[in-house]
């Protein structure tokens, strides 16, 4: 797949030669970075919390602030990266995550270090909202699938190894160089944007600002909410934000459709297969979330596994992904993107089933196989997926439609999580509850996206 990305052919668009290789090497490390984040840190907050001083609940926060500050901004600095350049704004974006990597690792108190995930988290949205779009610039439209395969597989491979990474880093050193990885990773990746890339022109035009505060207050007040849904006793909170989240979006979808420079212009959503492609992402991506979620408590409460070992348990689902992901790039190219999704998803839903059944067995090594369905399944899924979403765009709104897919992911992810959480607070939920609903969903995905085999394709210029 690789030495196809880069061989050129006369009369190709986007970059040529050294370019192309360049600039993909970029966007792989900067997206990587800013993927792996919450499942690095996530495996990290108990070690975080003993050695701050704080109390776990408080410690959240550290996984909570970069989730806010990232979904809040998503489509802000898509929509701005119209009037700023594409490769601006991303590299900008690069700055900050970094910057804020450097400020974590330094951190010596709760406050500051909440204050560097802040700035982490508008890095990553820079990073995550228009990563896909790039992909578009860099390549022709001939390799669009295969790119859009890579971006998905690295998307998917750093949610999915997260984890792992975590519990390796964790097993040598302190709390301090889970954020301080990044910062090597960073700086690579900034000097060769800077020293390779030509920045894009600054353009004409206005920005949506108002719909830029909604964009957040609804987006801010989702995360939030999921965050809290498990707390019991939380009830008036989360209703108020709740209900905060979804008078913005009504406010939001309202004013896109009025003003001259919408921060989504909503003729996006005219095209039946971006539509389509769209509500199957949030359920597949709710789907992943709540396995991602359910999978430490079924590994550690239930089988009784040590926390690396739990990491290491992670490692067959973004191992199947490296096969499936490429693969499933090179073919869309080819084929009918939704009919490769569907079978991505039948893959997935079997292996959730899987996840859900063995479940109770109380054995490790029960779940290696369906873990491997899992990953293979979301590649081949993933990828076709998001061709359909980008190149189903205009060229002039590539990086409006790739702001949609990272704030689509986010939602799902936060619902899965909150999903989860929500479940074990019942008093007949467990873990094999939560996987179960995991794998509804999936089918769900899997039959909306059979619908979609019914929508005309619509071809794009590149």
């Amino acid at each position: 797949m690789l030495k196809q990305l880069f061989d050129e052919r006369p009369g190709d668009a986007g970059l040529d030669g050294r370019q192309r290789l360049v600039a993909t090497l970029v966007v792989v490390l900067a997206t990587l970075m800013a993927v792996l984040d919450l499942g690095i840190v996530n495996i990290a907050l108990p070690t975080l919390a003993q050695g701050l001083g704080v109390p776990e609940s408080r410690a959240v926060w550290v996984a909570t602030a970069y989730q806010l500050a990232c979904a809040a901004s998503l489509l802000s600095f898509a929509a701005f990266s119209r009037l700023a350049g594409q490769w601006r704004v991303f590299w900008c974006g690069l700055v900050l995550y970094t910057l804020g990597a450097l400020g974590a690792a330094l951190s010596t108190n709760l406050e500051s270090l909440l204050a560097c995930r802040v700035v982490q988290g508008l890095g990553g949205a820079a990073i995550l909202s228009l990563g896909p779009s790039l992909y578009r610039n860099i390549f022709p439209h001939r390799l669009l699938g295969r790119s859009i395969g890579l971006n998905a597989m690295v998307v998917a491979f750093g949610l999915a190894s997260g984890p792992t990474l975590g519990g390796v880093v964790l097993s040598l050193a302190n709390w301090p160089w889970v954020f301080a990885v990044n910062v090597p990773v960073g700086l690579l990746a900034i000097g060769l944007a800077w020293r390779s890339l030509s920045f894009e022109p600054w353009q004409r035009g206005g920005f949506d600002w108002p719909g830029a505060l909604l964009s957040a207050l609804m987006m801010g007040g989702l995360v939030l909410t999921m965050e809290r849904l498990g707390h019991s006793g939380h009830y008036v909170l989360v209703g108020g934000l709740a209900a905060l989240s979804l008078l913005s979006l009504a406010i939001f979808v309202w004013r896109q459709g009025r003003t001259p420079s919408p921060l989504v212009p909503l003729s996006l959503f005219a095209e039946p297969r971006f539509a389509t492609a769209s509500l199957v992402t949030v359920l597949a991506f709710t789907a992943q979330g709540a396995a991602f979620v359910a999978l430490p408590f079924l590994y550690q409460s239930v089988m009784g596994v040590s926390p690396l070992q739990a990491a290491l348990l992670f490692t067959p689902w973004p191992l199947a992904l490296l096969i499936s992901g490429p693969m499933a790039g090179r073919l869309a190219d080819k084929r009918d993107p939704a009919l490769l999704a569907a079978g991505g998803l039948a893959l997935f839903m079997g292996g959730m089933v899987g996840l859900g059944w063995l479940s109770a067995a109380g054995s490790a090594i029960y779940i290696i196989l369906p873990s491997l369905l899992c990953g293979l399944g979301y590649g081949f899924f993933q990828a076709p997926n998001n061709r359909e979403i980008i190149g189903s765009a205009p060229l002039a709104l590539s990086a409006n439609a790739s702001g949609v897919l990272a704030t689509l992911r986010t939602f799902g992810q936060c619902l899965g999580s909150a999903m989860v959480a929500l479940v074990m607070t019942l008093p007949f939920g467990d873990v094999s509850l939560a996987l179960w609903l995991a794998a509804l969903l999936a089918l769900v995905a899997l039959l909306v996206s059979l619908f979609r085999l019914t929508q005309p394709v619509r071809v794009v210029a590149s």
